[in-house]
């Protein structure tokens, strides 16, 4: 039930103005196929490189226009991949936020680019079976909060990662991969995440008080815990 006790941090761009970040070179960095301005400049200082899919930008985008979880085209995105990420380099799979474990899945089986260079994501309302089955499959999964458990670190969020790293620890004798996905404030929390990312940098590396190097020291210092002590799970009341 445990694991080497190092937590990669990647931090989200684009992170601006350019000088900012080549502060933050051999840093992990995190680079959204839904804002990619940046990919060139940081593939030529990034320790490694997080491809993300874009899919949170358009979830907000479908809930903002009160529309349904809509399905897209990804094999831009799979060429994305293709030409930018590295042998050290690695990007989340495609995924549908609140489309339900069948559309997850066959997101997962449609992704061409083979187990080391992709990871699948288990969002916190599916089923925590499946979330096991993928940290049996593959080398890395990646955790998504949704709306449900949509504010990280709160109680009803708390108790459904408990209950998640429960069943993985039970599962496995030394703990998979798992990168918790705008997770950058669970370091130094309970849970072994192996990665988490964040824009935190991105976002508020210009206030008075912060700079971008100053800000990814202190993250970058931070550690989960290499192992999970298994914890008491909250009862459902049932009317």
């Amino acid at each position: 039930m445990d694991r080497q006790s190092v937590t990669v941090h990647y931090h989200g761009c684009p992170i601006t103005p350019l000088t900012a970040l080549y502060e933050l070179a051999g840093r992990c960095f995190c680079v959204s196929f839904g804002r990619p301005e940046q990919i060139a400049r940081v593939q030529e200082q990034s320790q490694s490189t997080m491809g993300d899919n874009g899919a949170w930008k358009y979830f907000n985008e479908d809930r903002k226009a009160g529309r349904e979880p809509s399905e897209r085209d990804w094999a831009p995105f799979y060429a994305w991949c293709e030409k930018w990420l590295r042998p050290c380099d690695w990007a989340v799979i495609p995924d549908v936020i609140g489309g339900g474990s069948q559309l997850q899945d066959a997101l997962v089986r449609e992704w061409p680019l083979g187990k080391q260079m992709g990871a699948p994501v288990w969002h916190m309302d599916e089923p925590i079976d499946r979330l096991l089955r993928l940290t049996d499959e593959w080398p890395r999964v990646c955790i998504g909060s949704t709306e449900e458990y949509f504010v990280v670190l709160s109680e009803p969020w708390m108790g459904r990662m408990d209950a998640a790293w429960n069943a993985v620890a039970k599962r496995h004798s030394r703990l998979p991969w798992i990168h918790m996905l705008r997770g950058m404030q669970c370091s130094g929390k309970r849970w072994p995440f192996a990665s988490v990312d964040s824009t935190d940098i991105a976002q508020n590396h210009n206030r008075p008080q912060n700079t971008p190097r100053g800000m990814a020291d202190r993250w970058d210092a931070i550690q989960c815990p290499g192992k999970w002590e298994i914890q008491p799970e909250q009862l459902e009341l049932v009317a």
